[in-house]
């Protein structure tokens, strides 16, 4: 499949983009075990950028630290600051259900509600209080154009969401989450579960995606951070590596524990 990343941006533009989510000296333990070791890192506005490394390595546990997602798991202490929009996300005074409005997440097995397609898309934008039937139905169409799934589902708007395929619901799930207009879309590995040609229309979407949306994506196939993503952030143990722009990761990586895991020498 040819590459799908439309523009290979240099470090200096991608340095002087807007940050999205700024980490700094970030550790989290739990319970006595530490699983990420102060990890420092700047995320930047409207791109894709993509976590790798191991299995327990600790990239899905930093991804969740964004919207607050390991607050549910019970001893778990985090220290560092992380800012959104220059905000410290763990600040006495932030709500945390505001938060996760403003950052989206698909999980990697898709979760559709069960309901029907439509009242999916519509949900979250129900508990935001919008009851206008019109409004509603505004919002699942482009929701569901901006997920790519429109033309498939607008004649079974009504049928139960559990009757779509693997890939047709983790397309609506990203539906879901886009509804209720986040900042940031944080994805656990969307597309681990799905086959080829599914996988490819999750890729497609999330590279037309960061148009609008900050993406963040935890993934264990190299091939699809390669092809997707703007910087990619390499994990090892609960340490972060090396982030950098993808096409030097991939193609130049300034450690020599990265470039073994990227060409497949270890992993």
């Amino acid at each position: 499949m040819a590459t799908l990343s439309n523009v290979t941006l240099s470090a200096e533009s991608i340095a002087a983009m807007p940050a999205a989510i700024e980490a700094r000296d970030v550790k989290l333990y739990y319970g006595a075990s530490q699983a990420l070791k102060g990890i420092t890192m700047t995320m930047r506005e409207k791109l894709v950028t993509a976590f790798i490394g191991p299995s327990g390595c600790g990239k899905s546990t930093f991804l969740r630290c964004f919207n607050r997602m390991n607050d549910l798991i019970d001893n778990v202490r985090i220290t560092g600051r992380i800012e959104i929009d220059g905000q410290d996300i763990y600040s006495k005074d932030i709500d945390v259900i505001e938060l996760r409005k403003r950052v989206g997440m698909v999980f990697q097995k898709s979760n559709p509600f069960p309901k029907s397609i439509y009242d999916n898309v519509a949900y979250g934008c129900r508990l935001q209080g919008i009851k206008n039937k019109s409004d509603l139905d505004d919002i699942v169409e482009q929701s569901l154009r901006g997920a790519a799934i429109w033309d498939e589902v607008k004649d079974r708007l009504q049928s139960s969401a559990l009757g779509l395929s693997g890939g047709q619901q983790q397309r609506l799930c990203i539906a879901r989450a886009i509804a209720i207009k986040p900042e940031i879309l944080l994805m656990d590995e969307p597309a681990s579960a799905l086959d080829p040609i599914a996988t490819a229309k999750i890729e497609e979407l999330i590279v037309e995606l960061k148009k609008d949306f900050t993406i963040v994506i935890v993934t264990h196939n190299m091939q699809q951070a390669a092809r997707i993503s703007d910087q990619t952030a390499f994990f090892y143990l609960g340490e972060l590596i090396e982030f950098d722009t993808t096409k030097k990761i991939f193609t130049n990586p300034a450690k020599q524990q990265t470039e073994d895991y990227v060409t497949g020498r270890f992993g």
